[in-house]
């Protein structure tokens, strides 16, 4: 499962487990901080893949990181994991979608090899 190492990391009494979360979740902050400015705004944050939609504690610390944007979270609500988990205080909205990457990279396939037999429309 892809978000097996995470969420042992998480569970993990190791100090360097706690300082790899740490790091992971400073990561975000820093690069939403950064695409926030470059993109001179936000409408809303968007959790998905392994680590999105199966780790509620690293969308909390991330979205607690990201207060001064606005975000504000349901902690119920994002503990359940799915759809909306913003609170409607929040000026951010917070979602978290489940993803299917096999089937988007299937109709991608699909989608070049029918390009490349000039049978896509």
């Amino acid at each position: 499962q892809t978000c097996a190492l995470p969420i042992s990391l998480l569970a993990s009494p190791d100090p360097n487990a706690r300082l790899a979360v740490d790091h992971f979740v400073y990561r975000i902050r820093r690069e939403l901080g950064a695409l926030t400015a470059a993109m001179g705004g936000l409408d809303a944050v968007v959790f998905t893949a392994g680590i999105g939609e199966n780790a509620p504690a690293i969308r909390s610390r991330v979205c607690r990181d990201a207060a001064w944007l606005g975000v504000e979270i349901d902690e119920a609500a994002n503990a359940a994991g799915r759809g909306c988990i913003s609170t409607g205080a929040s000026r951010v909205e917070v979602h978290v979608l489940p993803t299917n990457e096999e089937l988007m990279i299937a109709r991608h396939t699909l989608r070049l090899l029918a390009e490349s037999q000039g049978e896509f429309k």
